[in-house]
């Protein structure tokens, strides 16, 4: 166990040290997590020992995602979705749903063996993006404004989204307790319902605390960098433990911190971001230590191949291009925007969920997930930055590329 725990605090140490400079190659952060777990794991030189049972899988994937809800939605510029708000509201409200309908429907020609159901899940797993794939992308000023909001709201927003349909889809397929649709789907109104009422009451609370603390001189460095890590992580887990869903009252709970704190937010929301980037760091390489070779050495085949490249492709560009008829976008943004659809830290969090349940084909579905992502990691990894370049660039000699 100690030399394990050496092993990662070593690398974590070390990218952190250059994981600037490292941003600034095509070399992205998943890409170099992904790559060490592969080849440090049991699979690899077996320098670390990740044989972790499928519960403590599940529990750091839960407070990674947990984090990341929070402080995505916490830290989502709702004024700048106010004032460009065509093109996130298009993506969200019309391009998530079709992504997911378009995904059942590759599912169905290609995995005809398996239930609409499971291909459902699958569909909504890979429906939500990880803009930390394309951080260049979403990072450079030189990109048009509201192509570079766009999809920083839309990966911000979206996996959130993408929470309850997923634990609907799990309800109706029979998920944990093989229950009819009517008490499944009662079930999930219920979560979803506990969910948003503890993260709204609680950040309410929560921000009314720390605001009062602060006036009285009671919260000063370096104790400020926490109170938004306690917050989330009671709220994940009083929703879990009244019933209700944990992701749901992160979400809710970062949406109205963050549109509350006006002052201050940054450095009250650091503490929540590196929590965050760590325990995403340990989820990737436990990710790639113990499941994406196992994965994709035992249920690898070439449905699994094709539907993950139509996933990154078709799946998710033709979506993008039908929701933005009619708002004058160009050819070349709508191509940018539906490229860098990413698949990352959400879809394997569902993954990792959706495996501790019984569903029909469940192996396929993962694998299905690994590959997807494996894949997004290395081509929207080395493809950010010089395509992020080529477009700013575009932009400068094109000025009504601004108004996209």
């Amino acid at each position: 166990m100690y030399t394990t725990l050496a092993v990662l605090a070593a690398f974590a140490f070390v990218y952190s040290v250059v994981a600037s400079r490292l941003e600034r190659t095509p070399l992205s952060g998943p890409m170099v997590f992904l790559a060490f777990g592969v080849l440090a794991g049991p699979d690899g030189f077996g320098w670390i020992d990740l044989s972790v049972d499928a519960e403590t899988l599940r529990t750091v994937a839960e407070l990674t995602l947990a984090l990341v809800l929070f402080t995505d939605s916490a830290n989502a510029d709702l004024a700048t979705l106010r004032r460009s708000f065509r093109i996130p509201q298009r993506l969200l409200l019309l391009g998530l749903p079709l992504t997911i309908a378009f995904g059942c429907a590759v599912g169905r020609l290609l995995f005809a063996d398996l239930p609409l159901l499971s291909v459902a899940l699958l569909a909504t797993m890979l429906a939500p993006t990880d803009a930390a794939l394309g951080e260049p992308v979403v990072t450079n000023p030189a990109v048009p404004a509201p192509i570079r909001e766009g999809l920083n709201v839309e990966s911000g927003l979206n996996d959130g989204i993408c929470v309850p349909i997923l634990f609907t889809f799990l309800a109706l397929a029979g998920g944990a307790d093989g229950s009819t649709g009517e008490i499944a789907l009662r079930l999930v109104a219920e979560q979803i319902g506990i969910g948003l009422a503890v993260g709204v009451a609680l950040s309410v609370v929560g921000r009314q605390a720390i605001a009062a603390a602060s006036a009285r001189g009671w919260i000063e460095e370096p104790w400020t960098q926490l109170p938004v890590v306690g917050l989330t992580l009671t709220c994940f887990a009083l929703a879990q433990a009244t019933g209700g869903s944990g992701f749901i009252a992160c979400f809710a709970a970062g949406l109205t911190f963050g549109g509350l704190v006006k002052k201050h937010k940054v450095v009250l929301m650091r503490g929540a971001q590196g929590g965050g980037n760590l325990l995403a760091l340990l989820t990737w390489v436990m990710f790639g230590a113990a499941v994406v070779a196992p994965k994709i050495t035992a249920h690898m085949d070439w449905r699994v191949v094709v539907y993950a490249i139509l996933s990154l492709t078709v799946v998710r560009m033709l979506p993008v291009g039908l929701c933005l008829l009619g708002l004058g976008v160009r050819s070349d943004a709508q191509l940018f925007l539906g490229w860098f659809g990413p698949r990352g830290l959400a879809s394997i969090v569902f993954a990792v969920i959706v495996f501790d349940q019984r569903v029909a084909g469940v192996e396929t579905l993962v694998a299905t997930v690994v590959c997807t992502v494996t894949l997004s990691i290395l081509a929207h990894g080395l493809t950010a930055n010089p395509l992020a370049t080529f477009y700013a660039a575009r932009a400068r000699t094109d000025p009504s590329l601004e108004d996209q």
